[in-house]
């Protein structure tokens, strides 16, 4: 026991010795997952092939001066819970010794969080360096360690670190103690269900580093008065360049911008149906902290369309202005029907059923809504009835009638007369305009046609009945 004692001693020194010159970023130190669990797959692959190929390519896209270090645990033996190893040393150019140790590790036991962290802290304890801890793992701990004890303690210590945590594929009840840590760690716990989710997350917190200045930007996000979980991202303005991102988890999320003018989304985490808010053109300024509070309380469109007065079975469809994907829509069924959306700007479209003819679609463009407005949208079609009957003597005769808008050519409605008292004549609800109709003959009575023009006045039947020999 002596001689292993003295063997991690020596590994310690060497682990942590001289990384860091004076002008240097403190060094990154992953701690990997490397447990059984990570032979579970995503989307057709193992945890281990995306973590692995992941991290290498996140560790590829910091820059050469920046000291890395890896340690992993569980890779060695299936039942210890002491198996985490020192990889790769924190130290300069070492992204090739940490991308090979990352294709040679293969996940095999135990996942001993605090264990892990224990470790990672009493090398900094020793050597007095400061350091950003990304702990990446897709299970909580199982060998009895509290990982949030650990570094509450180590924080109580004095200790200077900034420890992240990343679960991958993690359910949202396995998270608690791990939210606990990465704050007690003055750093952010992040999901990641994907490859991508993951790259994201990577991306983000290598440069959420211990030199990094607190953060002075909060944000919180409400729904109907209660905190909800949601993911702030902060862009640059008018771009999609990200500089900074925080996740709420009920409470507040801290970020830190430079100053300057950014565009601030956020996405609630907690009903998927909700979407993303942005919010423009916020400052951040040198030495003072901003915050934003972000309603998804819900703005309710009332929609009722007439005809004529009367209340009319109407197609609703409600899009985002600028885009052409609808977020709501339904049919009114001659009420007063509701649709609850985040607010915003809407373009919003009616289209009367029924009535034909050129004037059955209405369109309401950049109608701004806010949270917990409601606002009437209120719309009157107008359409009269014109019908067309067939006879020959006392006998009802069967024709095709056509009614086309003369102007555009467009056939607006077609129906047949049959022989039936309740067909012949043939009702259309059309809107108002004078329209071309053209009659043919069918039957026995087959050979007969004619053309004629018909003013349909709104709120007027006009009735044409055309007699044949």
């Amino acid at each position: 026991m002596k001689a292993l004692v003295v063997i991690l001693t020596f590994l310690t020194s060497l682990f942590f010795s001289g990384v860091k010159a004076q002008d240097q970023p403190s060094p990154i130190i992953f701690i990997y997952d490397a447990s059984g669990s990570m032979w579970g797959q995503i989307d057709g692959k193992t945890k281990m092939e995306i973590a692995s190929q992941v991290l290498s390519e996140t560790i590829e896209e910091l820059p050469d001066q920046q000291a890395i270090g890896l340690v992993a645990y569980g890779h060695r033996n299936k039942t210890d819970c002491r198996d985490v190893e020192f990889v790769v040393a924190t130290q300069q150019n070492s992204k090739s010794q940490v991308n090979t140790a990352l294709g040679n590790i293969k996940p095999l036991g135990k996942t001993p969080l605090a264990y892990s962290a224990e470790l990672v802290i009493g090398k900094l304890r020793e050597s007095k360096e400061k350091a950003t801890v990304i702990l990446v793992t897709d299970g909580i701990e199982s060998c009895d360690g509290d990982l949030c004890k650990v570094v509450q303690s180590a924080k109580a210590e004095g200790i200077d670190f900034k420890m992240h945590i990343v679960g991958f594929g993690l359910k949202e009840e396995e998270t608690a103690p791990l939210i606990c840590a990465a704050k007690a760690g003055e750093g952010q716990y992040y999901d990641a269900d994907n490859a991508e989710g993951l790259s994201e997350v990577l991306q983000e917190v290598t440069k959420e580093t211990v030199d990094k200045p607190d953060g002075n930007f909060t944000v919180s996000a409400l729904k109907n008065g209660v905190p909800v979980d949601a993911l702030a991202r902060a862009y640059k303005a008018g771009t999609k360049q990200l500089a900074a991102m925080a996740r709420t988890y009920r409470d507040t999320g801290s970020m830190y911008l430079a100053p300057g003018i950014y565009d601030l989304e956020v996405a609630p985490l907690e009903d998927s149906d909700v979407m993303p808010l942005l919010v423009a053109g916020l400052e951040s300024k040198a030495n003072e902290t901003v915050h934003q509070t972000i309603s998804f309380d819900g703005a309710k469109f009332l929609v009722m369309a007439k005809n004529n007065e009367e209340g009319w079975d109407t197609m609703v469809k409600i899009f985002p202005t600028g885009s052409k994907k609808a977020s709501s829509g339904g049919r009114t069924y001659g009420r007063e029907d509701t649709y609850e959306l985040n607010p915003g700007m809407y373009d919003i479209e009616l289209t009367a059923l029924v009535i034909k003819g050129p004037q059955i679609f209405h369109r309401i463009d950049s109608v701004q809504i806010g949270a917990g407005e409601t606002k009437k949208i209120a719309h009157t079609f107008q359409s009269g009835e014109a019908k067309i009957g067939v006879v020959s003597g006392e006998e009802l005769v069967d024709a095709v009638v056509k009614v086309t808008d003369p102007g555009t050519k467009k056939v607006e409605a077609s129906s047949r007369t049959y022989t039936a008292p309740n067909n012949n004549p043939r009702s259309f609800i059309l809107t108002p305009g004078t329209y071309e109709i053209s009659v043919m003959s069918l039957g026995k009575h087959a050979g007969y046609s004619e053309t004629f023009s018909l003013e349909v006045k709104a709120g007027e039947t006009v009735e044409k009945i055309l007699s044949i020999k």
